[in-house]
């Protein structure tokens, strides 16, 4: 059983459990790994993903996506364990590039879990969850898009993981900041084809 994630750091630290004895690591395992039971931790794991340069690889942010609109549809419906198909269960990356990913993604975790707290619950309680689920599934469904503008699919990274910190540490603040960055990621993304 995974213990409970409750800040960025304790993710990372998940993702270093994944065995180095494989060359490749999946989807599936991963998932594994940060549990599969929790919106919170998933939704940061995608964004840590479209972050870190493992979201250079080709139809990586897409496959986030849709892994995303997945996962959110699901937490509309009150899911308790969240199913994904096969397939992408399957889609991996090499052992290597994760390793690179999270070594590179540590100073930053390491700075934003000290300023993680419990405080303005309004914005991720109640009627903000439902909104939170809804946006990520327009942000999810936005990704293919997102792949041709530069940048913007980080920028929706980083939607998803003051979204999914939000959840996990009832850090409210963080769920604003995220609200905010949503409105300037889909600038960026309708600015960049007028």
């Amino acid at each position: 059983m995974t213990a409970e994630i409750k800040n960025l750091e304790q993710l990372l630290d998940q993702l270093d459990t994944i065995s180095e004895d494989a060359e490749r690591v999946s989807l599936g395992i991963i998932m594994e790994a940060v549990g599969s039971r929790s919106f919170g931790p998933l939704l940061v794991m995608a964004g840590v993903i479209l972050i870190s340069p493992l979201s250079g690889i080709p139809g990586m942010p897409t496959t986030m996506g849709i892994f995303v609109f997945l996962i959110a549809v699901q937490l509309l419906f009150h899911r308790q364990h969240f199913w994904l198909p096969h397939w992408l269960f399957r889609r991996s990356m090499t052992v290597k590039s994760l390793g690179k990913a999270v070594n590179w993604l540590r100073p930053s975790a390491r700075f934003i879990d000290r300023w993680l707290q419990p405080r303005l619950p309004v914005f991720i309680s109640g009627v903000s969850q439902y909104l939170i689920a809804v946006i990520c599934l327009l942000l999810a469904a936005a990704m293919p898009v997102m792949e041709l503008v530069l940048f913007s699919a980080s920028s929706a990274g980083a939607v998803f993981v003051l979204f999914g910190l939000a959840l996990i540490a009832h850090d409210g603040l963080l769920g604003l900041l995220a609200f905010i960055l949503i409105v300037v990621t889909f600038r960026l993304v309708i600015y960049s084809f007028l």
